[in-house]
């Protein structure tokens, strides 16, 4: 899948169907001049239901269409015949899409699990007809109930990658590189920051056939937590990944800084996420010497306690399959 067409966030407009008219039908046959009322109810309006597809990784469907109408409620018939109901919109998303109102600013549901179904718009209830009004006194109501108008809404879908491994780190500290080494991903790679602007996912092919998805968020930049570099957009991704990973280069200044910087973040923007797994991956190892890698785990030990690290490089393979093992088994711990 291409960057352009990764949509995560799309703002659209709906209308449920209005509820069909009662009728006002009176029974006259060759035999019966009076048979009395006999106006059938009006159908319901279609309702717009959102549901969620394991198999959708996007909601790129709702790129170029946004506005979504339910079908109306026919109108009551004779012999007390109810209209049809109207015709329900259904809207597939993504696993990890949450709906919000945009008017109201209100988080309405999550879709979580394939299949689960949410009503965002309920259709108009069909009138009733005019056999429900006779009574005693008025044995030949001539009149009948209107179908009810449907909802209109504006809601906002914003996708949250759901993936068992979630990628942590600065611009340019070698995620992608990492995804592509890992997975049969693709990846844009270049020397810069922000190459990645939208999430990849990539399946990690383990032993004995077994797998998991891993996930290269956009790079963190401090001051992400209020929004800066797209902070929000990227940092609502992470809350759906069941491990961090945080990847930073041995070329780093100071590396445990730079880890506690990423955390930070995390705690500002939502502390639970620091209630996940975590694993620091030192990247970039190839440019270090046997000296240098005994001089930086002597110095990770004493200022990150406690902390699992390992050293990696995606571009040699090294401790590649020592990751994938450390990550596997935090996973099934």
């Amino acid at each position: 899948m291409t960057e352009g067409n990764f949509v995560d966030y799309v703002k659209i407009h709906l209308r449920s169907g209005k509820g069909g008219q009662g009728s006002a039908h009176l029974r006259r046959e060759k035999y019966v001049a009076k048979g009395g009322p006999d106006g059938g109810d009006g159908g319901r309006g279609g309702h717009v239901i959102v549901r969620g597809n394991k198999d959708l990784w996007t909601l790129l469907g709702f790129k170029f269409k946004r506005h979504f109408q339910a079908g109306h409620g026919e109108h009551g018939g004779r012999q007390r015949s109810t209209g049809a109901d109207g015709e329900d919109v259904v809207l597939e998303v993504p696993l990890g899409t949450v709906v919000k109102d945009t008017d109201s600013g209100e988080q309405l549901f999550e879709i979580t699990e394939d299949g689960q179904e949410e009503i965002v718009a309920e259709g108009g209830k069909g009138g009733r007809g005019n056999w429900h009004f006779k009574s005693s006194t008025n044995q030949t109501p001539r009149y009948a109930q209107p179908g009810l108008p449907g909802e209109e809404k504006n809601l906002l879908l914003e996708l949250k990658v759901l993936a068992d491994v979630g990628l942590v780190g600065f611009p340019n500290a070698g995620k992608s590189t990492l995804l592509a080494a890992l997975t049969s991903a693709k990846p844009k790679i270049a020397d810069y920051e922000f190459t990645t602007l939208k999430p990849n996912l990539g399946i990690v092919k383990y032993r004995d056939f077994k797998s998991f998805v891993i996930a290269d968020i956009p790079g963190i930049i401090e001051g992400a937590s209020e929004g800066k570099g797209l902070g929000h957009y990227f940092l609502r991704h992470i809350e759906r990944n069941a491990l961090l990973l945080f990847l930073v280069p041995a070329d780093s200044q100071d590396i445990a800084s730079d880890y506690q910087v990423l955390l930070g973040e995390l705690r500002k923007y939502n502390p639970e996420l620091l209630d996940k797994r975590r694993l620091l991956a030192v990247s970039k190892s190839d440019l270090l010497d046997a000296e240098l890698t005994r001089e930086l785990d002597a110095e990770l030990q004493n200022s990150l306690p406690g902390v699992p690290y390992l050293f990696i490089s995606s571009v040699s393979g090294q401790g590649l399959t020592q990751l994938k093992d450390q990550l596997w088994k935090l996973l099934n711990e």
